[in-house]
């Protein structure tokens, strides 16, 4: 689009320009009024066939067959354009809907964002910083357009992400989480009936605006609901109790320049850490990262070990919380699982 308005503006500019050559050309020639002068111009660059406003001199017709060229070239650059615009918008929507198709087809353990505004933006930020894989369901074509300006090659699906067939297009049947991130409660609600209802063991986190509509959306199939306003007053009172803890956690989640992270890791069971110790693992020695917690199955349950000693056992299922790179983070995610 601010290719076309580019061009559009040149094309009006070349227009507006001999519009002017073409007035003063004949106020100076012919010594014609302004009005005449100014008809004819038009007349002519048009070339709509009308006689001359009054007869022409030698020079008079010589300068406005120079202005009939210039006319008509710019017209069939302005049609010219307007092709190439309806043209585009068509085969750019047509090639965008099959290469969303063909990559859609083959999307798996990916994660649906559903709603794309502000709180949306900041889970896509994260998800296209980390590598992850995701679709985006958001029904207000303005946004949808924006999200293409930022992310060419992202998969996005125009519509509401509370009818069930977005959700089976976003093939939520097979994604490992979804986001819901609507503007209002009530439809944040439906994504996750809809959605547990499709995909049982899909992770759902949900945004809710009220603090009563919380618990609403954990019956109605939510992992974590995260409310914008606890969390901010939590926050808030965080920075004055703990200041330099929350400084450190806020450089860390958001400076783009600070390159540690807090990642995890799963030891799937055919990983030859199963059943080793930490001190046997060696994880610092051979990826250079700080193992801050271990996630582990006790009856039934998941609970975090915190500050974890050499003798920790390492289980076929446990989640790995590290502090590091996501260099080293990719070197732990190979060794866990070779």
């Amino acid at each position: 689009m601010r290719t076309f308005t580019v061009r559009f503006a040149a094309a009006a500019g070349y227009f507006g320009a001999l519009t002017v050559i073409g007035t003063v050309g004949y106020r100076v020639i012919e010594e014609w009024s302004l009005l005449d002068a100014l008809y004819m111009t038009a007349i002519t660059l048009t070339s709509v066939g009308y006689e001359e406003v009054h007869p022409l001199s030698e020079v008079g017709q010589i300068f406005t067959m120079f202005l009939l060229v210039g006319g008509i070239t710019g017209i069939g650059i302005w049609f010219a354009l307007i092709t190439a615009f309806i043209v585009e918008i068509d085969l750019t929507d047509l090639l965008r809907r099959r290469r969303n198709e063909r990559e859609l087809v083959r999307m798996n353990d990916h994660v649906v964002v559903c709603g794309a505004g502000r709180t949306g933006r900041q889970v896509i930020e994260e998800l296209v910083a980390t590598g992850q894989p995701f679709v985006v369901i958001e029904r207000d074509r303005r946004i949808v357009e924006e999200l293409y300006e930022v992310l060419p090659e992202g998969l996005v699906i125009t519509g509401d992400a509370t009818l069930d067939h977005n959700l089976e297009e976003a093939r939520v049947e097979t994604a490992r989480a979804l986001v819901a991130s609507l503007s209002a409660d009530a439809d944040n609600l439906f994504v996750c009936l809809s959605a547990r209802h499709l995909s049982p063991d899909l992770m759902i986190v949900a945004r809710a605006h009220e603090e009563q509509a919380m618990d609403k959306m954990l019956r109605a199939g939510a992992d974590r609901v995260v409310s914008p306003n606890v969390s901010s007053a939590v926050q808030m009172a965080s920075f004055i109790v703990r200041p330099s803890v929350m400084s450190l956690l806020d450089v860390m989640t958001h400076s783009g320049d600070l390159s540690l992270r807090l990642e995890q890791a799963e030891i799937p069971s055919t990983s030859t850490l199963a059943g080793q110790t930490l001190l046997d693992a060696a994880i610092p020695q051979r990826t250079g990262l700080i193992v801050i917690a271990v996630e582990k199955d006790t009856d039934g349950e998941r609970r975090f070990l915190f500050n974890p000693v050499a003798s920790t056992r390492l289980d076929a299922g446990d989640e790995l919380i590290v502090l590091g790179e996501p260099e080293q983070v990719d070197t732990l995610r190979r060794y866990v699982g070779s």
